[in-house]
């Protein structure tokens, strides 16, 4: 009898064996979390909200300030939240802030009204 192999398998096999189970169980584990975030719990389904355009990220991130008449002036535009947030940390101004603003909205939005 040959003492690699005394029960017909090798060391090579078990490792290969063991590799192929935890892929197996990775690809288990995709589909049933994927399963979970399917379902919804009782009640009925809900049709998906169409995505908006600041959802989507549409838009730009804008420094602005806001005068005494409570009208907003932007004073700079940038493509992501933190690098209009790095441009803004050492801001003192209570009346200059960062916002949001999609694209095609106008900046009247930022104008402070009393309501």
């Amino acid at each position: 009898m040959d003492n690699d192999r005394p029960f017909g398998f090798d060391p090579d096999d078990i490792d290969r064996v063991m590799r192929e189970a935890g892929d197996q169980f990775r690809q288990l584990q995709e589909q049933f979390v994927r399963f979970l975030g399917q379902s919804s719990g009782p009640g009925p389904r809900r049709a998906p909200e169409p995505e908006t355009t600041g959802s989507a990220g549409d838009g730009v991130w804008a420094v602005y300030s806001v005068d005494a008449e409570g009208f907003a002036r932007v004073e700079q535009v940038y493509r992501t939240e933190l690098d209009a947030l790095r441009a803004h940390k050492n801001n003192t101004d209570p009346s200059r802030s960062v916002r949001f603003l999609p694209y095609g909205v106008s900046v009247g939005v930022l104008d402070e009204t009393d309501d």
